[in-house]
């Protein structure tokens, strides 16, 4: 049986937020020819081309100021967290080996590439969602944890 926590179901926050992301990426695209994908922006700070430093900054910037101006309307929502600093580590560092694998992040493909019609990127997402239903499933169902 499935409980929805109907009290957590936020639809205009959840619409809001989804129509920022896509004018984010619409927006990187259409001005600067670039995919919206975070960890391509990343990490392309770590040898970044000449002329390539200050947007992928900008952007970035945004992206983690974005919680400041939050507060100033709403409270950040609580954030708990079930699992200790060294699942958190070894889950990050699968993410960054995954991301390079895939050759990018659930927002490159999810969001820029399905946009953008790539079959690449449905194959990735689909991929992404899939381990994801996997992992959750035998964490819970199988280790009981």
């Amino acid at each position: 049986m499935i409980d929805i926590a109907w009290s957590q179901f936020t639809p205009g926050t959840a619409l809001t937020g989804g129509l920022l992301i896509g004018l984010a990426a619409a927006s990187l695209l259409l001005l600067n020819g670039r995919i919206a994908g975070i960890s391509g922006i990343l990490g392309g700070l770590l040898a970044p081309a000449r002329g390539d430093r200050l947007w992928r900054l900008a952007f970035l910037a945004g992206l983690l100021g974005t919680p400041a101006i939050w507060v100033l309307f709403a409270d950040l929502p609580a954030i708990e967290i079930e699992a200790g600093y060294p699942s958190l580590v070894i889950a990050g560092l699968l993410v960054g080996v995954g991301t390079r694998y895939g050759s990018g992040c659930t927002s490159g493909h999810g969001v820029c590439g399905l946009s953008r019609l790539s079959p690449r990127s449905l194959v990735a997402t689909l991929s992404f969602m899939a381990t994801g239903f996997v992992s959750v499933f035998v964490i819970r169902h199988i280790l009981g944890a």
